[in-house]
């Protein structure tokens, strides 16, 4: 549930710079790479920090 809780906040932080890539004027492909590369520190990030010590 913590890792839900997690990448919902992170995809609040992503969507804010994507928007910001866009009203700053980038090409549409350059802020589509970079939300992909910010989705995966997302998961890797979120993944690390929420699962449980065996």
């Amino acid at each position: 549930m913590s890792l839900i809780i997690y990448l919902i906040g992170f995809a609040f932080v992503i969507g804010g710079i994507g928007w910001a890539l866009v009203v700053a004027g980038l090409s549409t492909i350059y802020v589509m790479i970079s939300v992909i590369i910010l989705v995966g520190i997302a998961i890797l990030t979120g993944v690390t920090r929420t699962r449980t010590k065996d």
